[in-house]
């Protein structure tokens, strides 16, 4: 989801100190893209109907070669962290799905959402794992695993487990890519529905092709954590058993979350979080019915700029030039007040929106980093205790290290949740 600010140089996060990309400016942007004609795939395959619903089409193979370009000389672009990675063993076909999902805070209002299916190409026809990964928060709307050339995370995920015998699939999410609904942004349900629908079209999709998955498996960064719990979640409640999950700077506690921000600044905060404290107003106010709620929370002259970049009429780049440095300065006294006494609609939203306080049924390995500027230490463990008291299965919090911020995090994570998958599916 995030990026560094001017904190110690020690490691590049979310959006690191790369060359300003359309989603905003250097040092400070989520999901900063990196570039390589080694990798652009383009949309040449005909379109595919698996269902009334679903449909599916070809947009290009990663080689071998390309993968391992990913995984050496664009992640040096994507990050300074000191990390490495196996190189790919497989080629890897890419489709783009499209599919209908529903929105639960809109009565289960239909829409159409896109998503991409990643797929090993083996000599045999071997049953392999299926990873659903949830990506992290974007400020461009076509940044998105359906575009790949533009979501550097999303290609590093594939060639670190579709390029090694993993089926990897991603949803775009609602409001993102092609669709067109507004960002619901950390709503919980429709979160967890638009990957979970992801998971059944793209079963039916594999179907069709010819592939078998046998174990599944979940995976997400940041705002892709929450929504990762969140999908967790809908899948035990029908009944559809998860391998493992692993959430690498996971905001379990998004009431929390947002209070830190106003409240309990910390010197390693970066400017974005604002441009995301902008994000969940609106999207609490389109989702949850909670009219008014944006405008009378934000400052004034603060207003339109906040709504436009949440629209994406306009980059963060220039919305960074009229929003405050930190989120207590874009908030209204009173806005802040409701939120500290929690007594608040927007507040009981948030406190609703946990994505722990239910009982765990699968294992899961939270990664954390110790500098990390966006999510602290503390909210991302709160899970383990918590799963501890209520009997449920308890999380392992493993500590991604002193230089690990936001984006060494997500490495670091993606990294050592494939040994721990390999070793989960070997055991079948």
């Amino acid at each position: 989801m995030i990026n560094l600010g001017l904190i110690k140089k020690a490691t590049v996060s979310c959006a690191a100190f790369l060359l300003l990309v359309s989603i905003g400016v250097a040092a400070s942007t989520p999901s900063a893209n990196v570039t390589s004609s080694l990798t652009q795939v383009s949309s040449s395959g005909a379109s595919i109907a698996v269902s009334s619903n679903v449909s599916y089409q070809y947009i290009g193979q990663y080689s071998t070669s390309a993968q391992n370009d990913i995984l050496t000389t664009q992640l040096k672009q994507f990050s300074d962290f000191n990390i490495t990675f196996a190189k790919p063993k497989y080629a890897v076909n890419l489709y783009r799905v499209t599919y209908t999902t529903g929105i639960p805070e809109k009565n289960n209002k239909s829409t159409v959402v896109q998503g991409l299916i990643a797929v090993p190409v083996m000599s045999t026809n071997s049953t392999l794992p299926m990873l659903s990964y949830q990506h992290g928060t974007i400020f461009g709307k076509n940044q998105v695993p359906s575009q790949l050339d533009n979501s550097m995370e999303t290609k590093l995920m594939v060639a670190n487990f579709a390029g090694q015998g993993y089926v990897l699939i991603a949803a775009d999410y609602i409001g993102q890519g092609t669709n067109g609904e507004p960002n619901p942004w950390m709503v919980k349900e429709s979160s967890a529905q638009v990957s979970y629908d992801m998971i059944n079209a793209s079963k039916a999709v594999l179907s069709k092709l010819g592939v078998k998955t046998d174990n599944l498996f979940l995976s997400g960064w940041s705002q892709g954590s929450f929504n990762t719990l969140a999908l967790m979640q809908t899948l035990q409640e029908n009944g559809v058993p998860v391998k493992g999950v692993a959430v690498s700077a996971s905001p379990s506690d998004i009431y929390a979350a947002f209070s830190r921000w106003i409240f309990s600044p910390s010197p390693y905060d970066v400017p974005y979080l604002v441009g995301t404290a902008c994000m969940m107003t609106f999207a609490y106010e389109n989702y949850y019915g909670l009219p008014g709620l944006a405008q009378n929370a934000i400052k004034p002259q603060y207003y339109q700029t906040a709504k436009d970049f949440y629209d994406y009429k306009i980059s963060w780049e220039e919305a960074s030039k009229v929003l405050p440095a930190n989120t207590k300065d874009l908030f209204n006294s009173d806005f802040e007040n409701s939120i500290a006494s929690g007594t608040s609609a927007m507040a009981k939203e948030l406190q609703a929106n946990d994505s722990y306080t239910f009982q765990y049924q699968s294992p899961v390995h939270i990664y954390y980093g110790e500098i990390d500027e966006v999510m602290s230490p503390y909210l991302q463990q709160i899970p383990v205790q918590y799963q501890n008291t209520i009997g449920g299965v308890v999380p392992t919090a493993i500590d991604a290290g002193p230089k690990a911020n936001h984006r060494g995090t997500f490495l670091f994570g993606m990294k050592d949740q494939k040994v721990w998958f390999d070793s989960l599916e070997s055991g079948k």
